[in-house]
């Protein structure tokens, strides 16, 4: 999977409004997502990912596992209580939005995942989430893929919570690389396929 992930130029030299709306966070993981398409198919990403029943561990049992374990940590030291994400101990992102964004489209929230949509433009999605330990945002763009198509690539932004969200960052690192990441993109990439050919009538 070493081959989906990007450099974080990727990210930081195209013009997102996520820059100037979560300048405060900073950019953990840039991937490439299996998902060709045209110029204008960035909803249907969206949607899929709104929509799909694997959730963030891709359908894959290492996965399970390890959210399996992470949700029962979180519950026995309290990370995951309302209090503590989005509109608790942190205020959502879309206060930040400029007047254009918060009039415009704000997305799905994820079905699977507690994830909760930010905004979405023609080329742009940001779902965001936040716990005792951090406050993330999942940002999908739609690019250009060099050979005349297009792509969505996801960038992970986080905002640590003090030295216990650092400590927390640093300890997931592994697990994210080595069972969540690369079940997460083949799954991604095998609805997109599916989705596609039902789209197409191939």
């Amino acid at each position: 999977m070493s081959d989906l992930r990007l450099p974080p130029a990727h990210h930081t030299s195209r013009p997102w409004r996520i820059h100037d709306i979560a300048d405060d966070f900073r950019l953990e993981d840039l991937w490439v997502l299996p998902t060709p398409g045209g110029p204008d198919d960035l909803h249907h990403l969206v949607q899929q990912m709104a929509d799909g029943e694997g959730g963030p561990d891709g359908g894959n049992p290492v996965g399970r596992f390890l959210f399996a374990v992470r949700w029962k940590l979180g519950a026995l030291l309290g990370w995951d209580k309302p209090d503590a994400g989005v509109g608790g101990r942190v205020m959502s992102l879309r206060d930040r939005l400029p007047d254009d964004l918060r009039e415009g489209p704000q997305g799905p929230d994820l079905r699977a995942a507690p994830f909760t949509s930010v905004y979405q433009t023609h080329d742009e999605w940001a779902a965001e989430y936040a716990n005792k330990t951090m406050h993330g945002v999942m940002h999908i763009g739609w690019v250009p893929d060099g050979n005349g198509g297009y792509r969505g690539q996801m960038a992970v932004l986080v905002k640590p919570n003090g030295r216990l969200g650092s400590l927390y960052m640093l300890g997931i690192k592994p697990f994210r690389y080595l069972g969540v990441y690369p079940a997460l993109m083949r799954s991604i990439g095998r609805e997109w396929r599916e989705n596609q050919a039902r789209r197409t009538g191939c």
